[in-house]
């Protein structure tokens, strides 16, 4: 296991009592400290023993007095790609990915966002941010030092993902979307309606294929979406990755995902992101970054999954491949049978053509 020391820690005596979630089970597992005094806690490695597909040693940068993980494979010196996951996946959704983009010489970087997979997890909903995200990201590439780097994001991973390349766009040699915006929203909006309470609910149910929701307002169904992520006591990452794939995947691979999440005090981060939508629309906004992008000469490649009803269509894949300078004459592809979490459904073709787009846009 390759990490620096790790990050100094307060004492709990020293710092205020956190601010936990309803139904969190405090008393079971240890809270920790950072020298700033925000409660968070780290799951047993042991969780993480013999995950199907996945045999990478584990590495740790410290960001904002936190450990956050990532995979580190292929040569130092080789062209960085960096592989941002969103919500609720980890480091594990790249593992199709990583070693044909190692066989093509390059050095793959794979996140794990705070609060996923086994990066340290604040335990207060309120730790959590939009801006706070792309903070930790920003922390983690001038850790890494990380220049010249091809961005593969997805999910989140392009909310997050873009806001930062938007925001330094000198440390970006490439950028590759797939399933994904940045969404650009009025300061001070609040799209969705989040529930009164984060008491734990029984009655909740996964609302995705809820009929009522058919032709509702997006608005709607990613509000039922943020209510059930928030508080439904069956919400686990495993049955969003079931139902957003074409592929069908094994009960050990579904168990992976569930794997950083062993209780409901580990599953702030992973509960509250989609309610963060609301604090998208905090100054400062996206359109600086959004002007920045629309800039952007460098290679961009867009990669979509079309049976992702969302995030897949034509018009949010033409958001960058129609609007960005750098995509124009770039082999962008849709994949007919490829869903929302298309590095599942097609992850080696996706990297198989990660690799050749490298190569027919050097540096």
């Amino acid at each position: 296991m390759s990490t620096p020391a790790d990050p100094p820690l307060r004492d709990a005596d020293e710092c205020p009592s956190p601010n936990l979630p309803p139904g969190t089970d405090a008393g079971a597992t240890e809270v920790l400290f950072t020298a700033s005094c925000r409660p968070f806690v780290r799951t047993p490695d042991a969780r993480f023993d013999n995950l199907d597909g996945f045999p990478y040693e584990p590495h740790y940068a410290t960001v904002d007095g936190m450990r956050m993980h990532y995979v580190d494979e292929g040569p130092r010196d080789g062209e960085v790609i960096l592989l941002l996951h969103g919500q609720p996946t980890w480091s594990y959704l790249y593992r199709k990915m990583i070693p044909t983009l190692v066989e093509g010489g390059h050095r793959v970087v794979a996140v794990d966002l705070i609060g996923m997979g086994r990066s340290d997890k604040p335990v207060q909903i309120e730790d959590y941010a939009y801006l706070q995200h792309v903070a930790w990201v920003e922390e983690f590439i001038d850790v890494l030092e990380l220049d010249g780097i091809t961005a593969f994001v997805q999910d989140w991973g392009c909310v997050i993902g873009l806001r930062v390349i938007g925001n330094r766009p000198e440390r970006f040699a490439r950028i590759v979307v797939a399933n994904g915006q940045l969404p650009v929203l009025p300061e001070g909006f609040q799209p969705i309606t989040l529930p009164d309470t984060l008491e734990p609910r029984d009655d909740l149910r996964l609302p995705f294929l809820d009929p009522a929701l058919i032709g509702q307002p997006w608005r709607v169904s990613f509000g039922r979406w943020a209510e059930y992520a928030l508080v439904a006591t069956s919400f686990h990452p495993a049955e969003v990755l079931e139902l957003a794939t074409q592929v069908e995947l094994s009960a050990n691979e579904l168990a992976a995902y569930d794997a950083p999440f062993p209780s409901r005090i580990h599953m702030s981060g992973v509960r509250a992101f989609p309610s963060l939508i609301n604090t998208v629309s905090q100054a400062p906004t996206n359109d600086e970054a959004r002007a920045t992008l629309d800039r952007f000469d460098r290679p961009v490649l867009t990669l979509f999954g079309r049976r992702d009803l969302n995030l897949g269509s034509d018009a949010v894949q033409g958001l960058m491949r129609d609007r960005v300078p750098g995509a124009i004459g770039q082999p962008h592809h849709a994949y007919d049978d490829a869903a929302h979490f298309v590095q599942e459904d097609k992850g080696e073709d996706l990297a198989r053509r990660i690799n050749d787009f490298i190569a027919s846009n050097p540096r």
